[in-house]
């Protein structure tokens, strides 16, 4: 089983970032996906979520509007496009399908 996030990086306020999570070894397209965030000193946050067909979603307060989650089940994929970013914004992101868990990618929102 594998979950892996890629698509963090340094961005200007305002930019944009796109998060992909790519998962394997399971069946990725039952289950509801989730990316949390976590900035230093912080506890974990749930950002964004998305059902399993995705035609369900929900998010956070902080991110509304700003923040789209999609997925891709052929791709076995779930996303998270970044807009209008703010330096609090900043922290690693995690990606959340059933039990499993990513690595984190670290977005940085710093001029």
């Amino acid at each position: 089983v594998q979950v892996v996030e890629s698509g963090g990086g340094l961005v200007q306020p305002g930019g944009s970032l796109r998060l992909s999570c790519a998962a394997s070894g399971f069946t990725f397209s039952r289950w509801t996906s989730s990316w949390y965030r976590q900035a230093p000193g912080k506890e974990r946050e749930l950002v964004a979520r998305i059902s399993s067909a995705g035609d369900d979603t929900n998010y956070a307060d902080p991110v509304k509007g700003r923040f789209t989650v999609s997925r891709d089940n052929a791709k076995n994929t779930v996303y998270l496009q970044m807009n209008s970013l703010k330096p609090e914004d900043t922290a690693v992101y995690y990606c959340n399908v059933y039990a499993y868990w990513g690595q984190g990618t670290q977005v940085t929102v710093s001029s």
